[in-house]
């Protein structure tokens, strides 16, 4: 049987947190966002964070390690399988054709996500354009309610799933990393 790593944290004024109070890049001061738009962003913003900071201090082989049998989910499949996603919803808003799937075949992303730091720089580098790109395509159409796409769909609608996404595979993110080596805290 392998042995279990023991859980642990870095935060030290409340045991349940991933991170401190004043390091945590999640953690703002001031009031919240106005309106719904940029109050839909900024959880957005901060369930990529959070995403990005399960990855942290990880190396490649840590990063593709399984959950567990046959599950194929790991953090730098979640990551890839994000960027993939982030492609699709851009597809979802455009008029044109859609673009390529940036891994391949169904399930690439996750199956395709091995211990290479090549294969880990390059899903990340992929991750970044691919928010950049669906971020700005969405930027050009300020109203919520407007449906855009050849299907329709709402600008507002397609901001919720993009948080219900991100908010699902941190979850998963959450239990890859404590089977990882063990860190806990949301």
């Amino acid at each position: 049987m392998t042995e279990q790593p023991s859980r642990w944290t870095e935060a030290t004024v409340y045991p349940d947190m991933w991170a401190d109070p004043d390091v945590d890049p999640r953690n703002t001061e001031g009031p919240s966002p106005e309106g719904e738009s940029a109050t839909l962003q900024d959880f957005l913003t901060n369930y990529r964070l959070t995403l990005r900071m399960k990855c942290e201090g990880l190396d490649a082989a840590r990063l593709a390690l399984r959950s567990v049998p046959p599950s194929t989910m790991s953090l730098l499949g979640l990551i890839r399988h994000l960027a993939e996603v982030e492609r699709d919803w851009r597809n979802w808003i455009s008029e044109g054709e859609p673009l390529p799937k940036i891994y391949g075949a169904r399930d690439a992303d996750f199956d395709g996500a091995v211990a290479e730091q090549a294969l880990v720089d390059a899903a990340f580098r992929d991750l970044e354009r691919e928010q950049a790109a669906t971020d700005a395509a969405l930027a050009g159409h300020p109203d919520l309610g407007a449906h855009v796409g050849k299907e329709g769909i709402a600008v507002r609608e397609l901001l919720v799933h993009r948080i219900e996404e991100y908010a699902r595979h941190c979850g998963h993110a959450d239990l890859l990393r404590e089977r990882v080596d063990g860190r806990v805290g949301q």
